[in-house]
């Protein structure tokens, strides 16, 4: 599955597409506004894009705290504004061409 896919299938789709990891079906909950099922996505994941997807909608929620904490189990700096969904699913997966587990 390509970005560009992923993006059509948060357009168009009910569910995250299948066999979708984790931590892109948390970015693709949240793209669609739903961030207490996003967070439900990466809750369990100690890896480290699912430290920084989780730190990225703890950030975004506003509890800094707790965003600055999974920043720093993700090995990542922690930065103020929440970046947008669409770099960050980018960045977390490694390769846009590649959003599968």
């Amino acid at each position: 599955m390509t970005f560009a896919e992923l993006q059509e299938s948060i357009i168009r789709e009910t569910a995250p597409p299948e066999g979708a990891s984790p931590v892109v079906q948390a970015l693709w909950h949240d793209a669609r506004g739903d961030w207490k099922r996003a967070h439900e996505c990466v809750q369990d994941d100690t890896s480290r894009e699912g430290s920084w997807v989780h730190a990225y909608l703890h950030r975004k929620e506003g509890d800094l705290g707790n965003a600055r904490y999974w920043f720093a189990q993700a090995g990542r700096p922690a930065r103020s504004p929440p970046a947008p969904a669409a770099p960050a699913a980018r960045r977390a997966c490694g390769s846009p061409r590649s959003l599968h587990a």
